[in-house]
């Protein structure tokens, strides 16, 4: 994450650069007072910016190595209908959805940096997007009941949607991409989900999720 401590500091350096162009403004020094003023600008400029791209980067985690982000368990409610029960890790915030279909699916979105910005503290990044239920027939997917839900909230400056519009002006980031897991859904069926630098891996860790998974593939 960007540090907030460092944009204190920038915040800091440009307000006090304002109060001694506003003293030298007061003592008729109008070239010293216009250097400090706009400096003192930029600064606090940078450190607004820094802000909301900050507040937005709070949405993510660090991502380092392989680590587990998410179970998820399920109970049948009727055919092609099921309560999923979806806890976060670490942080172990509990969701409940009610899923239609056949398969579940988790999408998340990845962030990674230009080696100069893990300086910053910048390493790859993620967020757990939404989760969703699928369907294995096709025509069932065009035309049935979808079921998609948020799993992050969007605040700040988002640098995703930047990057996608505008790649060749960011050139700290090095790489930004979506990825998804899925797997069948199943009465009792519980997963656990991982993440590595490639993306997102769902792996069965009871015998109701391997049996499904296992006729599945």
């Amino acid at each position: 994450m960007i540090s907030d401590a460092v944009i204190l500091v920038i915040a800091i350096f440009g307000l006090l650069l304002l109060i001694l162009a506003c003293q030298r403004l007061f003592r008729a020094r109008l070239l010293a007072a216009s250097g400090a003023g706009l400096t003192g600008a930029l600064l606090l400029a940078v450190a607004a910016l820094l802000f909301v791209v900050s507040l937005n980067l709070h949405t993510y985690a660090r991502l380092t190595h392989e680590r587990p982000v998410a179970e998820i368990v399920f109970q049948q409610r009727g055919p092609q209908s099921f309560n999923a029960t979806l806890t976060q890790v670490p942080n172990g915030e509990i969701q409940m959805f009610v899923l239609s279909g056949d398969e579940w699916q988790l999408d998340a979105r990845v962030l990674k940096w230009k080696g100069w910005a893990n300086l910053f503290g910048l390493d790859a990044q993620y967020r757990l997007e939404r989760v969703s239920g699928r369907y294995r027939n096709i025509d069932q997917e065009r035309s049935a009941e979808r079921t998609v839900y948020p799993l992050a909230e969007n605040p700040g400056l988002d640098l995703w949607q930047l990057t996608l519009d505008h790649p060749s002006r960011l050139p700290f980031v090095d790489a930004v991409y979506g990825n998804a897991a899925y797997m069948p859904m199943s009465d009792g069926a519980r997963y656990e989900v991982s993440i590595t630098q490639s993306g997102l891996i769902a792996r069965p860790v009871n015998a109701a999720a391997q049996q499904a998974a296992g006729s599945w593939r």
